[in-house]
């Protein structure tokens, strides 16, 4: 079959102001103002039409990290929403108004099938105005993500969504090219950006709150240089959306320093918000211009991938699926950092990692949770 040619097309990359939801009314207001920022978009680059939308993670919720302004479960749950509700069919309106597809990440999603717990959840909305993409964030951290990833939960994740590679990462084939997406600390690591790559991605739409105190400005720009990476390493797009400024009692205004950015399938920063404040992005994206530098074999990070030389990094679990099971949700972040104990035992256990002078195997385990009791003592970490 010939491929069917793609035009040009502008992706829009928002980075909107923030303010962390406690209710339905706190969401409705941050949707507005994203279906406004759409609006701007929209008309602003009509020389070049809109096709694709990127918004960050939590953008319509917020999130809490540790201290006295933590939540736990029920905080939490009671901003749930569902991916057939009345915010994702207010999205899909204006979908279908602009013939768009409108992607974001860090829903607070509550599913029906594991109803005791959230799913930090990523969706693309097509121009149909239906959710044509889901994807529950793998890797999220222990430290600062109270959201259930499907690892958490895995042989019963796996009989309600299945477990494939294709279904795990999903990539979608549309008019405007292959979609994907992952969220915030997916990023941080190769492995989803190579899932994702593995089954055809072109764009891969990156909603993220990254934090200043996490490396979103220089001199230590960790967001920047790995995305870079990510893009090269996959040949894809990649468009990351970060919050501009944010209301919440308990955060600086520039907590997630915006930084958003778009990055070509090279590695090339085409467009960059380096300041917290609120923006749009216009970035044009040209899948034809991909596909042919695809086609090249010198430097194809695909053409020359030689898998049996790293079987043995996968064969043996690092952190443990299976921590969180239906009945025992992780309900605050203390409870999410548990299992690192396991991980840091198997680390300094088989000499990977090596432990500071003074210290042993053993004591690197108990430094942990050490650590988390301590904070708990102090206030800094709910104890329930």
């Amino acid at each position: 079959m010939t491929a069917k040619k793609i035009d040009k097309y502008t992706a829009l990359v928002m980075q909107p102001h923030v303010e962390v939801a406690e209710d339905r009314a706190g969401i409705a207001k941050n949707l507005d103002r994203a279906i406004n920022m759409i609006d701007f978009g929209v008309g602003y680059f009509w020389e070049l039409p809109a096709r694709l939308v990127v918004f960050p993670e939590y953008f319509m919720q917020g999130v809490t990290t540790p201290g006295k302004g933590e939540h736990g479960i029920d905080s939490f749950m009671k901003k749930a929403i569902e991916l057939d509700g009345p915010e994702m069919r207010r999205l899909g309106e204006v979908a279908k108004e602009y013939n768009l597809y409108i992607a974001g990440g860090g829903v607070v999603e509550r599913v029906k099938e594991f109803p005791d717990r959230w799913f930090n959840t990523a969706f693309i909305i097509g121009p149909s105005g239906e959710v044509v993409l889901r994807y529950h964030k793998w890797h999220i951290p222990a430290s600062i993500g109270l959201g259930t990833s499907p690892h958490d939960i895995f042989d019963e994740y796996k009989e309600v969504f299945g477990g494939d590679i294709s279904t795990l990462f999903p990539v979608i084939d549309t008019e405007i090219g292959k979609l994907g997406t992952m969220t915030c600390h997916d990023g941080c690591t190769p492995e989803v950006s190579r899932a994702l790559g593995y089954n055809g991605v072109e764009v891969i739409c990156h909603p993220v709150a990254l934090q200043e105190v996490e490396g979103v400005s220089q001199p230590w720009d960790f967001w920047m240089f790995t995305r870079r990476t990510r893009a090269h390493d996959n040949m894809a797009y990649v468009l990351g959306s970060n919050w501009g400024t944010v209301d919440y009692a308990y955060y600086p205004k520039a907590f997630c320093p915006g930084g958003s950015f778009a990055i070509d399938y090279t590695g090339m920063v085409q467009r960059h918000a380096p300041y917290p404040q609120e923006q749009v992005l216009g970035v044009t994206i040209d899948i034809e211009s991909l596909r042919e530098h695809r086609s090249r074999c010198n430097h194809n990070t695909w053409v020359d991938v030689r898998t049996e030389g790293f079987r043995q990094i996968y064969e043996k679990p690092i952190y443990p699926a299976n921590q969180f099971p239906s009945g025992k949700p992780p309900r605050t972040l203390a409870d999410k950092m548990g299992p690192v104990r396991e991980v840091f035992s198997d680390l300094y256990g088989r000499g990977q990692f090596t432990p500071p002078a003074g210290k042993s195997v053993a004591d690197m385990a108990d430094l942990h949770e050490q650590r988390v009791r301590a904070a708990q003592a102090r206030g800094t970490l709910r104890k329930g």
